[in-house]
């Protein structure tokens, strides 16, 4: 009963973190689309910086932006907040739920860091909050007035904390806590700085004095980070479905380089209609993804017999063998270990054929990337991945 209360609570806090995350960047995109598209020229009415005509749903919208704010407030005034509130409160529970409360599969790689349940959820949680502070600290600095170094600090920054990470978590821990510190700093920015900077302007127009334009200018500022950071944490928020990138041994390296495709990507879609060369930018983000896919292929020569590359057929009971101890604890009709009440993924192996059936990602995820067993809880050893690898290449003596 345990186990499946936890698998429900995890379910229903993933679909909460999703709807909130698809509202909260629905919103971003949609805000981000609506400003670079904005006719600035033109007659406009007074204090307005950009208007524009838009049709959806069947109906004709039309919307302006003013340069700094209306001279009288309107009656009533939509903010955008809670998406952003819900989207980080929903995220930190799931952190807890599955990487907190499970730290010894999930979190903790004893080949990596010999770190308690306790030690590694206090390190995760400094994490985000020391993540937001230096963060913080570089968009009030002198840096703030260069938007372009300020990204490539910004950027270095987060390579910097993947690397770190991977020499402290397993794999997939060091992912999502690079997207928590993400996901944190875009939140921290809506609670800290984005809503206040609104409020102020409010607060002006209710007062009846001029408005200040910095508080803008943060806010936007703000915003825009936020923006270009959704693609690269989307898919820190998947990557725990795909092994060949955190379980690599250069993982840091691969989760650097897809975020910064999903910035190139975001950028191109932020400036595709402004003057000046940007067609580069799409081919440049898929050869990029080309070479990525390409480094990270899993070697196809595993063993030598004296200079002969041919590889001998293993016996199947070997391997039956060697998944019966470090895998059906989990991949079973009836897993034993704790906190799971079916198999991960539907994914059984408690017959010969299912074991035949998913060789391939048997030898993906044990062998190639050594992300299963979680934590290597069933102490696998690297003869026995060897010989899963040999299987896969030359077969069993059966077959």
């Amino acid at each position: 009963m345990e186990a499946h209360l936890y698998e429900w609570g995890n379910l229903l806090l993933r679909w909460l973190h999703v709807i909130a995350g698809v509202a909260w960047i629905g919103a971003s995109f949609y805000f981000n689309w609506l400003e670079n598209n904005l006719e600035r020229e033109g007659d406009k009415p007074r204090g307005v910086g950009g208007t524009l005509w838009a049709i959806h749903g069947g109906g004709f919208y039309y919307l302006q932006k003013y340069q700094v704010a209306p001279e009288r407030l309107p009656e009533r005034l939509h903010w955008f907040k809670w998406e952003a509130y819900y989207t980080w409160i929903t995220g930190f529970l799931l952190l807890v739920v599955v990487y907190y409360l499970n730290a010894s599969t999930t979190l903790i790689d004893p080949s990596v860091a010999p770190l308690s349940p306790l030690q590694a959820s206090l390190i995760g949680i400094g994490v985000l909050i020391a993540s937001w502070f230096v963060y913080d600290g570089l968009c009030r600095s002198p840096l703030a007035q260069r938007p372009a170094l300020l990204a490539a600090v910004g950027f270095g920054l987060l390579v910097l904390l993947a690397f770190g990470l991977t020499h402290v978590f397993s794999g997939r821990g060091a992912y999502i806590h690079v997207g928590a510190a993400i996901g944190t700093i875009m939140a921290a920015n809506v609670f800290r700085v984005i809503i206040p900077s609104q409020r102020a302007l409010v607060r002006a127009l209710e007062a009846g004095e001029a408005p200040d334009p910095q508080q803008g200018k943060n806010g936007f500022q703000r915003s825009r980070h936020n923006n270009y950071l959704t693609l690269p944490v989307l898919f820190i928020m998947i990557s725990n479905h795909f092994p060949g990138t955190f379980g690599s041994h250069w993982n840091w390296a691969i989760l650097a380089m897809l975020m910064a495709i999903g910035m190139l990507v975001r950028h191109y879609f932020n400036v595709r209609h402004l003057p000046g060369p940007n067609g580069w930018m799409l081919p440049t983000a898929g050869l990029a993804t080309l070479v990525l896919i390409i480094l990270t292929a899993p070697s196809t020569v595993y063993q030598r017999h004296q200079g002969d590359t041919r590889l001998a057929p293993v016996d199947f009971p070997e391997i039956r063998q060697i998944v019966e101890n470090r895998c059906m604890a989990c991949h079973a009709a009836e897993p034993t270990f704790a906190g799971f009440s079916n198999a991960p993924q539907g994914i059984r192996l408690d017959d010969d054929e299912a074991i035949r059936r998913y060789r391939a990602q048997i030898v993906r995820t044990a062998a190639d990337t050594r992300s299963m067993p979680p934590g290597n809880l069933t102490d696998m050893t690297d003869a026995e991945r060897l010989l899963l690898r040999q299987w896969l290449r030359a077969g069993t003596t059966d077959e």
